[in-house]
């Protein structure tokens, strides 16, 4: 375990994740309003900004979950643009924040992890169900009635596994990855860790990317019309 400034807390030191699952949720809603403050009215925005600004900054971010959210639900997607920007922008903030000295990630905490994987579960499935009204469950049934006693089982486990899944990818990596940096920081404290420290802002990135990608391949699938 590496040192985090909730060592010198005994009571506490349990509950570091939780110290940094707020502290990020803070961050998240502080650049909600900024975003919001920097973009002015609607017509404000539709006017390109004279100089490099803050709100270029904020304007390339949006584009770029954007078009990733496009490339993946293409037929939509913009509709579930919020919950996905805000789902890889929270994940990516507690994962950066294992970088920094003292802090521990909430990722690196089996139980955000898996609750993170649930509230995907939840979401592609309640998306499911608007979308195509109960004739979204017979796709549990597999192509065939006849199938429908096998497939049904298999299709049920299939689901309970994938916020499982979701989770335990999450946690692994980053515990992985932040383990290493801890370890190299002891080792070698000046020079060599910043090789690490690129590589575990990579990580960083990567995860909360691989983890949003999958929740919109599960929301295409769900939504998807041909059931």
């Amino acid at each position: 375990m590496h040192f985090t400034w909730f060592h010198h807390f005994t009571n506490l030191e349990q509950y570091d994740h939780v110290f940094t699952a707020g502290l990020c949720t803070f961050l998240l809603a502080v650049m909600c309003v900024t975003a919001k403050a920097v973009a002015g009215t609607p017509e404000q925005a539709l006017i390109p900004a004279p100089t490099i600004s803050l709100r270029n900054f904020f304007e390339v971010i949006v584009e770029s979950l954007t078009g990733f959210v496009d490339s993946v639900i293409p037929h939509g997607g913009q509709v579930y643009l919020p919950v996905v920007a805000t789902m890889f922008i929270y994940i990516f903030v507690n994962n950066v924040f294992g970088l920094l000295p003292g802090f521990a990630p909430a990722t690196d905490n089996l139980n955000t992890t898996l609750s993170i994987g649930v509230f995907s579960f939840v979401l592609y499935n309640v998306e499911g169900i608007r979308a195509n009204g109960i004739s979204y469950l017979k796709h549990f049934l597999g192509p065939l009635i006849w199938l429908a006693p096998l497939m049904l089982p298999i299709e049920l486990i299939s689901q309970m596994v994938r916020p499982l899944s979701l989770g335990l990818r999450l946690f692994g990596n980053m515990t992985g990855d932040h383990t290493v940096l801890s370890i190299f920081l002891n080792l070698v404290p000046i020079g060599v860790p910043v090789i690490f420290y690129a590589l575990g802002l990579f990580v960083c990135f990567v995860q909360a990317f691989v983890f949003s990608l999958l929740s919109m391949v599960y929301l295409q699938m769900a939504t998807a019309h041909d059931h």
